[in-house]
This record gives C-alpha cells, structure tokens and sequence, in this order.
C-alpha cells in the first residue's frame, strides 16, 4: 500500500492538473470502487457534476479532493493498486479504469481512478470544521505536517506502552509511516523494531523522528518507491526510492554499515527487515 511519500507525490501532481477545475461529469463503471459512498454509483455521479475541486489536501497516507463550493470532499483511497491517472480524452481506457471524471474546459484532460485490483475506490463525505473528511478526522498529523507536535508524540509514545514499529505503524499516534519506511527509519536509527516505547528518552525520540522525516523525505525527491507497476503518479511513472533502500527487501544482502547480512522475519501478517548486529533486539526480562 502506498505511504506518506508516494500519495504525496499524486498530491502535488492532482494539485498541478485537477486543481480548480469543474466537473462536467463522472461515470462510474465499477460499482466496487465507490463502495465506500453509500448511496451508491449514480447518487455519487451526480453530487460530483458541476462542483469546482479545491486544492488536493493529504494527511499522512490519507488524500482528497475538496469541493470548494460545498462543505464535503472527495477521498481516495488507493488501496493496493489504485491509481489517479491525469490522461487525454483521446487516450485509450485502461483495462482497470474504474471511474472517469471530465472537466468543463478545453483543456483535454480527464481524471481517471484505475485499480487492478479494486481494493480501492473514491467516496463523498462531509467535511470537519478543520477541513478534513469526516471519516478520518482520527488520523493523527504525519511528520512531515509543520502542525506536528514531537512533544506530544514523545509522550504519546512512552504512554503507549508497545514496541516501537507498531507504534510508528499506529495512524493514531503518527500518520504515514508504513511497513517499508518505518524499517528504513529503524535501520537508520540502530533501533530495533521490537524495542519497549517506554524505554525512549526525548532524545532518542527526536533522532528517530529526524530519520523518519529524512527518509520520507530523500523518498519524496525521487517520486517514491515503486516495486511494481501498480503504483505510479498522475503520469503514469513510477517512482526510484527502491533503488536506494537501505533495509526493506534486503533479506541476506549485506548491511550497508557493518556488512552482517540482513534478516527478514515475520511479524503482524507483514516482513520486518533489520541488522541483527546494528539493531540489536532488547533483552528479554526474567
């Protein structure tokens, strides 16, 4: 599922090409990618004509389309394979397309929602006094937020009383950190993913908090991570950040600071990729 730096860069690329455009109309032709508006297909199609969309907002993996003449926007969801596709009205439909939304301009461009996988969508929901759809109004700030508040997260984590990756994981507490760049973070960090919250001083905090930052960041400038063709942005191309990982996917390969081959192992139903000499895993109490 894409993180906080790869539904930022579809952010930046809506917000260049869907920005202050009208509706003409949408159509919806798979019923499943807007299974999240309960009101179904047509009642969304119809509450999307003739509304001007706002400037495209993100909180951590979370992205919408606000409809700057209404109180609700649009959010999408881009599951595993969903993907926001600026294309030509000429342009062939994709084998996935899903939802198609045309403009009231000459422009020549439509947006396009295509997931192979449907596992995705776009859904209307009503807007919270701060601007944020409904439905994720208890997702907390992600890192890269100049709002974000390190204090507050610092006690929230040693409040947590967890390990450290499932609480960087936890949308509640920080958003946007996924399996992939929470493991980059811990790697460069020297910190094991199973280590107690609890044992974090502020400043231990503040130096996995500027790794986190650094690595969305340094992935960010290359469009993201892109294992597949499946996530990609408004034009279609994929990020390179996987070219410059330094733990995710990197089982057995030597460890790009002290050599010791990496080690994959399982944990929540996902992969956690560490050094077993650079993150060494806390001791277990008697």
């Amino acid at each position: 599922m894409p993180e906080l730096p790869e539904v930022e860069v579809v952010r930046r690329g809506l917000e260049r090409w869907a920005a202050h455009r009208t509706v003409a109309d949408a159509e919806v032709l798979h019923p499943r990618a807007v299974r999240r508006h309960l009101a179904g297909p047509d009642d969304f199609a119809h509450r999307l004509k003739g509304h001007r969309i706002g400037t495209p907002s993100r909180r951590g993996k979370y992205l919408w389309l606000p409809l700057t003449d209404t109180d609700q926007s649009v959010l999408a969801h881009l599951g595993m394979s969903g993907q926001l596709l600026v294309q030509p009205h000429a342009a062939p439909d994709e084998k996935h397309l899903r939802i198609r939304i045309r403009f009231a301009d000459t422009l020549g461009t439509e947006l396009r929602f295509v997931d192979q996988r449907t596992f995705g969508g776009l859904s209307l929901h009503d807007n919270t006094p701060d601007g944020l759809p409904d439905v994720i109004a208890h997702i907390a700030r992600d890192p890269l937020d100049p709002l974000f508040d390190d204090e507050a997260f610092h006690q929230a984590l040693r409040r947590k009383r967890s390990t450290i990756k499932r609480a960087l994981l936890d949308q509640s507490l920080i958003s946007g950190v996924g399996n992939i760049y929470a493991d980059e973070a811990l790697w460069r960090a020297r910190i094991h993913y199973d280590r107690p919250t609890a044992t974090f001083t502020r400043p231990r905090t503040a130096e996995l908090l500027g790794h986190v930052r650094d690595v969305m960041n340094a992935a960010l400038a290359v469009g993201g991570t892109s294992f597949d063709s499946l996530y990609v942005n408004v034009n279609g191309e994929s990020g390179y950040f996987d070219r410059s990982l330094d733990a995710y996917g990197r089982e057995g390969l030597p460890c790009k600071r002290c050599g010791t081959p990496m080690r994959r192992r399982l944990w929540m139903n996902r992969s956690s990729y560490f050094c077993p000499k650079c993150q060494r895993a806390p001791r277990v109490s008697s």
